[in-house]
């Protein structure tokens, strides 16, 4: 519907950095996975020897004590094998869950600190792509790639080490797919790395697209916009379809190919050790034991073949994670303290893309305890300057400072402390009633987040729930109305308990006499403190000290409501249209 800016992708250089980093602080876990690993290779590796021991035991005659004994030795070997394995498998699902815990910590950690204003800019589902899609690709290859690629390749050395020491001669024949291996999986990674990565980015438009079109869905069905969403949901799959199908073309190629190259080296030890048996330069023994370690090749190079083909997919998607860190702030915080808490705009101008200003040269003044209303037709600017007052935003040009101090310039958690902005957006979020309120302030007490739904008109419904504050909210538990979600976030508000106030639509969605009583509500509470209230409900502008209103990005009114309506300009016209409605 709007739109968007990308967030950055992380370049190979940081993916390699931040993969070590995860492989250093779990190194120990990591080396635990591995040797278990190798554990299980040595043990595997013993059968095929054996076996050959045993063949050229047989052909020049020997005693079935000697058979029973190598039988033996091979059952306990293979007994080891699956002990070790087994430890090995989970060892490796437990060090994937630690390293995924961290990597899904530090993500959430670099998300929830972005500028604001480049989340609005970069969308939902960039964001949700993100955290949903590339999340689970990395968790997958953290658990079982990882660890599979690591014990494929001492697995597949380690063959090919007792295949040579068995009969170096014989051993040649392994080489013979290895040209027919290399040369498709070159091909391979030449294009993966950029199909997987157009692959990802196509989830992030289709998700954003599905997730505008739902956000937004009384808006389509009013305006009748529905086959336009449908037609761009369906640009939006097409464009991921051709991007799959792309990834599966190279997957097409990679595997026959590959599936090829495992045979052909059991081909070629059977073929050359018939021959070189026949000279005598071989026992029947050793073709076995290297016919053996052929076959057993297939399985680790096949597993490191897939997983090199899934492993592009997660490098693809932590390129995406780590690229969160590259986002640049919108802000250099500074130690300057403001001399008091007036928040004085001058000259701000605002433009969300260049050359598309929305606010013009805008001047205003807030002194501590004023209430000021901000009204005006849709897309006036409006909530754009009400996002400059709460430092979402920084100024394109002009200046938003509290007591002489750019808001820009405050560190971010002290200026949500000391300004707060409430939309018509609300979100409810898992767990209690209280714990929802108490993000306003992680240490109040029961009692504190009490009298703040109290303030509100919530205490009475949320005593009437099954478990009153403790009753578990929000996606998969209690469902709360819009009205009481808006209530909430009101509530966190009042705990919050900022010097100033940006309330955009905050009593939107409750009915017009409930928002009144709120509002007369939060007058009381909020004594003291500076609210700016944007409403198209003008009672809210009749209660307030002063009125601005916005037409074009600029204030074009500014004074109270018994002046502007003397004024009997733009703000009387929107009262007497408001009263007689």
């Amino acid at each position: 519907m709007s739109s968007t800016t990308a967030l950055p992708v992380a370049d190979a250089r940081s993916v390699r950095g931040e993969a070590a980093r995860l492989i250093r602080h779990h190194r120990r876990g990591l080396g635990v996975v591995i040797a278990l690993y190798i554990g299980s290779a040595v043990a595997g590796l013993a059968g095929p020897l054996l076996l050959g021991t045993l063949i050229d035991a047989l052909s020049a005659g020997t005693t079935m004590t000697f058979v029973a004994l190598v039988s033996l030795g091979m059952l306990g070997f293979l007994l080891v094998q699956a002990v070790l394995r087994r430890y090995a498998v989970r060892s490796g699902m437990v060090f994937g869950e630690r390293v995924f815990a961290q990597l899904r910590e530090d993500f959430m950690r670099d998300v929830t600190a972005l500028p604001l204003s480049t989340v609005e800019k970069a969308g939902t589902g960039d964001l949700v792509a993100r955290t949903t899609n590339d999340i689970d690709a990395v968790s997958h290859t953290v658990r079982f790639g990882v660890p599979q690629v690591v014990v494929s390749v001492v697995t597949i050395l380690l063959t090919l080490g007792i295949a040579v020491v068995t009969s170096p001669v014989l051993s040649l024949a392994l080489l013979v797919g290895l040209p027919l291996l290399w040369a498709v999986t070159r091909w391979y990674l030449a294009r993966s790395a950029r199909g997987y990565m157009r692959e990802r980015e196509t989830y992030a438009v289709v998700n954003g697209a599905i997730t505008e079109t739902i956000e937004g869905a009384r808006t389509v069905d009013a305006l009748g916009l529905g086959a336009l969403r449908r037609e761009e949901i369906d640009a939006a799959l097409t464009k991921s379809f051709q991007a799959e199908r792309y990834t599966l073309w190279l997957r097409s190629i990679l595997f026959p190919a590959a599936d090829i190259a495992f045979w052909l080296p059991a081909a070629g030890v059977l073929l050359w050790g018939g021959w070189l048996a026949g000279q005598g330069i071989v026992t029947p023994g050793a073709v076995a034991t290297v016919a053996l370690f052929a076959v057993r090749l297939i399985d680790p190079v096949d597993l490191l073949i897939m997983w090199t083909d899934e492993i592009q997919v997660g490098a693809a998607s932590l390129a995406r994670i780590v690229g969160i860190k590259d986002v640049e702030p919108d802000r250099t915080a500074t130690a300057a303290e403001p001399a008091d808490d007036d928040i004085v705009v001058a000259g701000a101008s605002y433009a969300y893309r260049p050359g598309h200003t929305v606010l013009h040269g805008v001047d205003l003044t807030l002194v501590r305890g004023e209430r000021l209303a901000v009204v005006g037709p849709s897309g006036a600017g409006k909530s754009t300057l009400g996002r400059l007052i709460a430092g979402i935003h920084p100024p394109t040009s002009g200046t938003v400072t509290v007591g002489g101090v750019p808001l820009v310039d405050r560190p971010l958690d002290d200026l949500r402390r000391e300004v707060a902005l409430v939309t018509q957006e609300h979100h409810v979020f898992v767990g209690s009633v209280s714990d929802n309120v108490r993000l306003g302030r992680a240490d109040a007490a029961d009692a504190e987040i009490e009298d703040a739904l109290r303030s509100v008109g919530a205490l009475d419904w949320v005593k009437q729930l099954p478990e009153g504050m403790g009753t578990e909210v929000g996606s998969g538990a209690h469902e709360l109305t819009p009205a009481q979600a808006q209530e909430l976030a009101l509530a966190r508000l009042i705990l919050a308990d900022p010097h100033t106030l940006v309330l955009d639509e905050a009593t939107s969605l409750i009915d017009p006499q409930a928002a009144r009583d709120l509002e007369r509500s939060l007058n009381a509470v909020l004594e003291g403190r500076t609210v700016v209230a944007i409403a198209h409900r003008l009672h809210t502008a009749h209660d307030a000290d002063r009125v601005a209103v916005v037409e074009h990005g600029r204030i074009i009114e500014l004074g109270s409501h018994e002046e502007l309506i003397l004024l009997d300009g733009a703000y009387a016209s929107l009262w007497n249209s408001w009263r007689s409605e």
